[in-house]
């Protein structure tokens, strides 16, 4: 029997992505000091696919899988980009990089609650919903601890409703990736929904917000650097784990509670004005324990399957 490498581990990747995806709060609080939301997130996500095709290194091929799926890419490029990322982007430029962070990282229990009315092999069960809404309280004490906020600042109640909305909608995403044509490789999925759903968002933004690019410095480029790698590496590798036979979306997403923890740690290391208190660790601990009942439940589910 062949060992498998750590590099090919779903959990190991999961990780990885979710990782990733963390350090994207503070990425893009720096890049909306220089640009408005919508073409910001344009101009990165069209970056992002770029990086993904020249990755793939066989145009050939790359663009005969376009052309053959382009209606379910273009459905994943409406959903995943487009939609996502407006709420998203709007959402995280009326709240701090933590806070921002923290609410993402509820986004598991959305993805749950849809795969569980959505898919029929990928059901709740109690240990997947303690660890959820373990979960979940971990977020919540973490964004509402005082000291996630700068002094002096509210938590906007639209950024939050915004940010929520994008985890509603990071839900059915999740779900229609899962669907995707056998003859669509994810890798090619994921460059040509970024490269598209990107140059929507750019097209969407020029009657919004006119020329959004203010007077730049090093800062905003390596910002815009930072996020079109990090999305282009995080998205190839969670549609390719997406496409795995067993790998279930509820389990998968569970990993993203990582991101609150991780990316609240880089907000509090990075951006000035944002520091950690007492609720802010109890709660990433909270959250470490539903992350090892949801591992339990895997390794109980797996066990059942195998006998």
């Amino acid at each position: 029997m062949i060992k498998k490498s750590i590099f090919s581990n779903t959990i190991f990747l999961a990780i990885i992505a979710c990782l990733l995806w963390s350090s994207a709060f503070v990425g893009v609080k720096i890049g909306l000091k220089y640009h408005t939301p919508f073409q910001f997130a344009g101009v990165r996500f069209t970056i992002s696919g770029l990086m993904i095709m020249l990755y793939f290194n066989n145009l050939k091929t790359y663009w005969k899988e376009v052309k053959t799926g382009w209606k379910f890419i273009a459905k994943v490029s409406l959903l995943q980009t487009v939609l996502i990322y407006m709420l998203f982007y709007s959402g995280i430029n009326l709240l701090p990089a933590a806070v921002s962070a923290m609410i993402i990282g509820s986004s598991p229990l959305f993805i749950s609650v849809v795969s569980h009315f959505t898919l029929y092999n990928d059901k709740m069960d109690w240990l997947k919903s303690v660890s959820i809404v373990f979960g979940v309280i971990g977020v919540a004490l973490i964004t509402f601890s005082r000291s996630a906020l700068p002094v002096g600042q509210q938590i906007s109640l639209l950024g939050v409703a915004l940010l929520l909305c994008n985890n509603l909608v990071s839900g059915f995403a999740n779900v229609l990736v899962t669907k995707k044509p056998k003859d669509l490789s994810p890798v090619v999925l994921s460059s040509a929904s970024l490269f598209f759903g990107g140059i929507a968002l750019i097209l969407i933004s020029v009657p919004i917000e006119g020329y959004g690019l203010r007077a730049v410095s090093t800062e905003y480029f390596v910002s815009l650097g930072w996020l079109s790698f990090l999305s282009a590496a995080a998205f190839a590798i969670w549609f390719t784990l997406l496409s795995r036979p067993g790998v279930k979306v509820s389990e998968l997403n569970t990993w993203k509670f990582l991101i609150p923890v991780s990316g609240a740690i880089l907000s509090w290391a990075i951006m000035p004005d944002e520091h950690p208190e007492f609720y802010s660790i109890v709660g990433m601990m909270i959250i470490a324990s539903s992350l090892l009942i949801m591992n339990y439940s895997n390794r109980k589910s797996q066990k059942k399957r195998t006998f």
